[in-house]
C-alpha cells in the first residue's frame, strides 16, 4: 500500500489542482489509500480541497462503510473546510438521514445550507428532511413534538421559493393526519392545485384514515368515495381497514361491507381484528343471519381467509350471538 501511495503522490506534480486530486481519489480501489491521498494533499502548500474533492472522498468512505471517517469529513465541511455546494450538502443530509444517531446532524447540515449566501436548499433537501422526521412519528405525544419541525420546514420551503411536489405535500398531510390535526391536513390538500400538484392515493388515504381516527367518519368516507369514484385510485390496506372498523362501530354495516368487498376485489385482505369488528358488531345488532352469510361469502373468495382465521372468527361470532 505504501508503494501505491508513493506512486500516486509522484503523479501529483507540484501545483496540482483539486480536479487532479479528484481524479486520483476516483482511481483508487482501496478507500484507505484514497483517504491517505486526500489527507496528504491537504497538507501541501498552496492547495485546498474544494466541494468536489470532499464529495468524492465522502462517497468513497460511505461506500466502504467507514462511518467514523464519514462523520469526521462531514464535521470538517460543516466547519467550513470548503465552499457550500448543494450536491455535497444534499449528499451529507441523505447520509445523516439514513443513520439514526445522526438525525440532529442532518439538521446541522441543513441550517448551514439555509444560512449560506452561495446556495439554498432544494426540493430534494426538504423532502429528505420531511421523510426523516416522519419516521420519528409514533406515539401521539411524540408526534406533536415533531409536528412543529414539519411546520417549520414547510414555512421555510415557502420562504425559500421552493415549490413542493405531491410527495412533499403528502408528507406534510401525513404529519397533520397522524396528529389528528385534520383541518390543517385538509387545508394543505385543498392548496395542492396552487402548486400544480395532483392528489394521489396516499393523499386521500392519509386524510380518510385521519378523519376516521378523529371520529369524523362520514367525512372520511367522503374522501374514500371521491378517490374511488372520481379518481379511480385505490386506498392503502390500513385505510381500508380503519374505514371498515369505523363504519362497523357506527352500525353502518352495509357501507362497511361494501368497503370490505372493494378491498378484497383489489387483492388486499383485512386483518383478523377488522373481520371480527364487522361480523361481531353485526351479531350484536341482531343481524346474525346476515353476518354468517357474509362470512361464508368471504370465505369462498380465493385468498381472503385461511381456515385458522375462519375458525377464530366463527367462534367469536357464536360467542357474541349467545350473549
Amino acid at each position: 500500500m505504501e508503494k501505491q501511495f508513493e506512486t500516486w503522490v509522484d503523479k501529483l506534480k507540484p501545483g496540482f489542482t483539486p480536479d487532479e486530486v479528484n481524479e486520483a481519489l476516483k482511481s483508487q480501489s482501496d478507500p484507505d489509500l484514497a483517504l491517505d491521498i486526500f489527507r496528504w494533499s491537504a497538507l501541501q502548500r498552496n492547495y485546498k480541497h474544494n466541494h468536489i474533492t470532499y464529495l468524492t472522498m465522502i462517497q468513497i468512505v460511505v461506500s466502504a462503510k467507514h462511518f467514523k471517517h464519514t462523520e469526521t469529513l462531514i464535521d470538517e465541511v460543516i466547519a467550513g473546510a470548503c465552499a457550500v455546494d448543494l450536491p455535497l450538502y444534499n449528499y451529507m443530509i441523505r447520509y445523516c438521514c439514513s443513520r439514526k444517531p445522526l438525525f440532529n446532524r442532518a439538521f446541522d447540515v441543513y441550517k448551514k445550507l439555509l444560512n449560506s449566501k452561495e446556495c439554498k436548499p432544494s426540493l430534494e433537501t426538504f423532502t429528505m428532511l420531511l421523510n426523516v422526521i416522519l419516521r420519528k412519528f409514533n406515539k401521539l405525544n411524540v408526534s406533536y413534538v415533531y409536528l412543529h419541525a414539519v411546520r417549520s420546514l414547510f414555512k421555510q420551503m415557502k420562504i425559500s421559493g421552493v415549490i413542493p411536489d405531491t410527495v412533499a405535500l403528502n408528507y406534510i398531510i401525513k404529519a397533520y393526519s397522524m396528529c389528528l390535526d385534520m383541518d390543517e391536513a385538509i387545508k394543505v390538500y385543498q392548496d395542492m392545485g396552487l402548486y400544480g400538484c395532483e392528489p394521489n392515493e396516499y393523499t386521500y388515504s392519509y386524510i380518510a384514515k385521519g378523519l376516521c381516527e378523529k371520529g369524523r367518519v362520514s367525512e372520511g368516507v367522503g374522501y374514500y368515495k371521491e378517490m374511488r369514484e372520481k379518481k379511480g385510485l385505490v386506498p392503502t390496506s390500513s385505510t381500508y381497514m380503519i374505514l371498515i372498523c369505523s363504519l362497523s362501530m357506527e352500525r353502518r354495516f352495509k357501507e362497511a361491507t361494501e368497503v370490505m368487498i372493494d378491498m378484497l376485489n383489489n387483492s388486499m385482505v383485512p386483518d383478523l381484528l377488522t373481520y371480527k369488528t364487522l361480523l361481531e358488531e353485526m351479531c350484536r345488532e341482531g343481524k346474525e343471519a346476515e353476518a354468517f352469510e357474509l362470512l361464508e361469502e368471504v370465505r369462498k373468495k380465493q385468498g381472503a381467509m385461511g381456515d385458522r382465521t375462519y375458525k377464530n372468527i366463527l367462534n367469536g361470532m357464536h360467542f357474541v350471538s349467545q350473549e
